[in-house]
């Protein structure tokens, strides 16, 4: 399990010497609770239940943010459809982890679909606390990203609510008596703090639901660690994760030699180059597998770099 490898590694940090062979001096610092969270963790798991007990199951899009874990689990017969057209009826229909579209439930129900949710719990509360706001006849913002899978869904709960994704988008907007904000789940929390101090200004009654996920904040806290105590970042995790471009972008600020890889061959030698302490975190939808590949690839990058 990848919690154990952490313990092992933050245990080891300075000491791989003892265990990689002497030469090698990187110490590799793996941000707490990074790679999967609980709801890509479950929805997978769905999938796969899924795929043994019905044979072929049906995704309406990716389940999750990554590649590898779609081909895999097009390996075990789990296969993406593009739209309600497409699906099978014969077979069941998974719905992802980001949530779906309201009125692409009701039409899977009309048609008498046989869907399994595999939608994020955290998600879900979201879609609760929107429904609330609409109820008390608030102007209804969510601060997120425009056309995410998430964000598609959060909106559609409701008749009417506008997306904010920045500052400025939030200075556009006019005084108001009453509103309340969501936040996609995965959001910055300083871009979430930026924009809600802006509304406050402008609405008289403002009624702020702080969504942003406990597992976005730990990552958020981690990266922010991880960049200021080490020389070099890396966060693995697909270019389409939302969440994994704003760890990059995290670091980034506070380290420059930060970067992102969609796998451990993308890793370049260069950027180890006198280095010797690297900080390591990933995107939700990046697998324990992809994480441990990209450490043993450091290990070999540091081995050949001070054999030569």
């Amino acid at each position: 399990m990848l919690q154990e490898t952490v313990y092992h590694l933050k245990t080891y940090q300075g000491h791989y010497g003892d265990k990689i062979g002497a030469k090698s001096l990187i110490k590799i610092d793996l941000a707490r609770g990074c790679g999967f969270c609980f709801g890509v963790r479950e929805a997978i798991k769905k999938a796969q239940k899924a795929a043994n007990d019905y044979g072929d199951v049906q995704m309406l899009g990716d389940i999750v943010h990554n590649e590898h874990v779609v081909q895999d689990l097009a390996k075990k017969g789990i296969h993406v459809v593009e739209n309600l057209d497409a699906v099978d009826s014969s077979r069941p229909l998974l719905l992802r982890a980001h949530g779906t579209e309201k009125a692409i439930v009701a039409a899977a129900a009309e048609r008498n679909l046989f869907t399994i949710d595999a939608t994020c719990p955290l998600v879900l509360d979201i879609h609760k606390e929107i429904k609330e706001l609409e109820a008390e006849r608030r102007t209804i913002f969510i601060i997120g990203d425009h056309d995410h899978d998430e964000v598609r869904g959060i909106q559609s709960q409701v008749d009417k609510a506008t997306v904010l994704s920045s500052p400025k988008e939030a200075e556009a907007i006019p005084r108001l008596k009453k509103a309340g904000v969501v936040s996609q789940s995965t959001q910055a929390m300083e871009n979430f703090t930026a924009i809600v101090a802006i509304l406050a200004e402008k609405i008289h009654d403002l009624r702020v639901v702080n969504t942003i996920c406990h597992p976005t904040r730990q990552n958020q806290t981690e990266i922010k660690r991880i960049a200021a105590e080490n020389e070099l970042v890396i966060v693995i995790g697909s270019q389409t994760s939302a969440n994994s471009k704003r760890l990059r972008e995290v670091a980034a600020a506070i380290n420059p030699r930060s970067y992102q890889v969609e796998n451990a061959a993308e890793l370049q030698p260069q950027w180890f180059e006198n280095v010797q302490s690297v900080g390591i975190s990933a995107g939700a939808s990046t697998p324990d597998s992809q994480i441990q590949e990209l450490i043993a690839r450091i290990r070999q990058i540091d081995e050949a770099r001070l054999s030569t």
